[in-house]
């Protein structure tokens, strides 16, 4: 059986810089990747099943078809053969919560079926590919730190990130994407401008700080949960910058050690979703 990791993506700032004819916006952001994640398993079967499974799994429990589905049909159809694997998602990560977990599962199975399937590396445009099916999925291919634009699907070099202790909480309540975009108001923002490199974790928040997030205030004005989670992500000692993350619901602390974000997370409410640790 093989197996690949999806980890969970965290947008360190984003910024909506205007919106395409068809309605869809055009975004900017930094995104890194988390230290947890969700996890694909894939193994030869004449038919193509998936089981759930995981302390995240009831929440998935009664969906008809999903990403890890569709990547894999839509793989099969690229590549002239059969959607023939059994699959297994391992979840980590709440649903709906803007850390990118159902784009981070497509992508990790796309990573994985190519492996099963053993398909030629220029057989099929994965990007491409991964774009027919959700515009966060093409950072997560790699899920390495890049710069995110167009509508998430533009992915560039990322500056030089030192290391940094990354803290995760969400209240436990979704919160649709389609929905904060639609309540955001205001203008649009300028792309954000940045350095080559930050030298350490005080310097990156510190060139972060300004940045915000865009939908942030949408996301307080339809889950108010998400400014007691900001509160209590910035009241924890050593922390360096707290946000939101895409669209929410969870929000992100910085901290200069992956020790002292692990500690931090641990301080938070029981009740909450909450992890620390290293960005991956």
């Amino acid at each position: 059986m093989l197996r690949e990791e999806a980890p969970a993506k965290v947008n360190l700032f984003l910024r909506v810089v205007g919106r395409r004819d068809d309605g869809y916006h055009l975004l900017d952001s930094l995104a890194v990747f988390a230290g947890i994640g969700d996890e694909i398993r894939a193994a030869p079967r004449d038919d193509l099943t998936l089981t759930l499974d995981g302390p995240e799994a009831g929440a998935l429990a009664g969906e008809a078809d999903n990403l890890v589905l569709r990547a894999a049909r839509a793989l099969a159809e690229a590549a002239g053969r059969e959607a023939a694997a059994e699959l297994a998602l391992v979840t980590r990560l709440p649903v709906a919560s803007g850390i990118g977990g159902g784009c981070a599962d497509a992508a990790a199975t796309l990573r994985a079926l190519v492996r099963l399937w053993d398909l030629d590396a220029g057989s099929v445009d994965l990007p491409r590919l991964a774009l027919t099916l959700g515009a966060d999925i093409p950072v997560c291919l790699a899920s390495r730190p890049a710069r995110m634009g167009g509508i998430g699907e533009v992915v560039t070099t990322a500056p030089r990130l030192p290391e940094f202790g990354l803290l995760l909480a969400n209240p436990r309540v979704p919160l649709p994407t389609p929905s904060v975009f639609r309540a955001r108001t205001g203008a649009f923002s300028p792309p954000a401008r940045l350095p080559d490199a930050w030298p350490d974790a005080s310097r990156m928040a510190d060139g972060l700080a300004g940045l915000g997030n865009d939908l942030q205030d949408a996301a307080v004005s339809l889950c108010p949960p998400v400014a007691e989670v900001l509160a209590a992500i910035a009241a924890q000692p050593g922390c360096l910058l707290g946000r939101m993350s895409g669209s929410g619901a969870t929000c992100f602390g910085s901290f200069a050690t992956p020790a002292r974000a692990a500690t931090a997370a641990a301080a938070l409410p029981a009740s909450w979703w909450r992890w620390g640790g290293a960005a991956a």
